[in-house]
């Protein structure tokens, strides 16, 4: 295995690791409805991951070009969902049976699937840092180092899928500790929390700032044309 993939994946974990809405999302799914609900949700994000990494990765320019003419609309439709979802979860009612629950109730796998993949879809700062890890690292397509991208961007969606699952996995062994009432506020605070994030998308943060400081990162992140990036190769 190449020493490429392993720190794809080592920053995809670490990439995907930081709490957020997706996060929490996560952790309610898995304490209210089981196991299978937990790993769709993150299996969403990480196809999200694996979608923008693969178009950073080889030149999709016509990705960029659309954050830059519509990264503020994106911030509202993010911001739109979340509120929905957050919602949803402060009103949702967790199972009464302490039994572990096999089959989920109260959503579909098609719908844990997408809500999580929208809104990683949703947010543009997901395309630059996939930019900004290959640009640090000299890889991409026009530097004719396909197969070493192909193998990073592998590592990187590997790595947030492991998250995604390690933290559902976890959460899903401790459930059984979680009675009725803690399920409650499990709920009334993620939603909370949801909540909160979408309208700091919505109202707070300035929808017409997006796209220059898109902008202002692709230019930061863009390699100096007289200082090439390093070259990695395989071990």
């Amino acid at each position: 295995m190449h020493s490429i993939f392993v720190k794809g994946v080592i920053i995809g974990f670490a990439l995907a690791a930081p709490v957020g809405p997706v996060a929490a999302i996560v952790v309610q799914r898995c304490t209210n409805r089981g196991l299978r609900a937990g790993l769709l949700s993150g299996l969403g994000s990480a196809t999200a991951d694996l979608f923008y990494g693969t178009a950073a990765a080889f030149g999709a320019s016509f990705v960029t070009e659309f954050f830059l003419e519509h990264g503020s609309w994106l911030q509202r439709v993010g911001g739109a969902i979340l509120v929905v979802l957050g919602i949803r979860l402060f009103l949702s009612k967790p199972p009464k049976e302490k039994m572990p629950v096999t089959r989920g109730t109260g959503g579909s796998p098609m719908r844990d699937f997408l809500s999580t993949f929208l809104l990683t879809f949703t947010n543009p700062m997901t395309f630059l840092a996939f930019t900004a890890i290959l640009a640090t690292m000299g890889l991409g397509a026009s530097r004719q180092e396909s197969i070493l991208t192909a193998e990073l961007i592998a590592g990187l969606s590997v790595g947030a899928l492991v998250w995604w699952w390690v933290l559902a996995l976890l959460v899903h062994a401790f459930r059984h500790k979680f009675d009725y009432a803690k399920l409650v506020w499990i709920n009334r605070a993620t939603g909370i929390f949801v909540v909160g994030v979408g309208v700091l998308y919505l109202f707070v943060l300035r929808s017409d700032t997006v796209e220059p400081r898109i902008q202002r990162e692709l230019n930061r992140i863009a390699p100096h044309p007289t200082a090439p990036a390093p070259r990695l190769t395989p071990a």
